[in-house]
């Protein structure tokens, strides 16, 4: 099979799969209660303090509202907690709980895992053709937008 034969089928097998993927690894773990979409709001929310929830929409690339059934979801699972602003009440800041920071620890190791089984066969510059490789697809996908 010619090598851009095997990257496309390569390519379609692991956009089909990574997301069912990664699911199934969260239902092995701790936190079984959490699907795909919630795991990405938490780590979006991430571990460095409050965060509003304009901006976390807007890193997830979802409206305001959606992100609120998320985060709704999330707080009565126990984990993100959710305060107005001091300074002005309309802005409403997020953050995870102590579970919601083990949850994104979790998820992060499966992510270090991941990168590791990729490039444990690669020396330093395959793995920076690599990186390379994936960046232009990345951008590629941007301009399809």
């Amino acid at each position: 099979m010619e090598i851009r034969e095997c990257l496309n089928e390569l390519f379609v097998q692991l956009f089909r799969d990574i997301l069912m993927i990664e699911e199934k690894a969260l239902k092995k773990g701790e936190h079984q209660n959490l699907t795909i979409n919630d795991i990405h709001v938490i780590d979006a929310i991430g571990e460095d303090g409050s965060k509003n929830m304009t901006s976390v929409a807007k890193a997830l690339q979802v409206t305001t509202g959606t992100l609120t059934i998320s985060v709704n979801s999330l707080v009565k699972k126990g984990y993100v907690d959710r305060v107005r602003s001091e300074e002005d009440r309309r802005v409403v800041l997020v953050s995870l709980t102590e579970t919601g920071r083990h949850a994104h620890r979790a998820h992060k190791r499966f992510h270090e895992q991941m990168i590791e089984r990729m490039t444990e066969r690669l020396n330093a510059d395959q793995s920076e053709v690599l990186a390379g490789a994936l960046t232009d697809m990345i951008q590629f996908f941007k301009e399809q937008m």
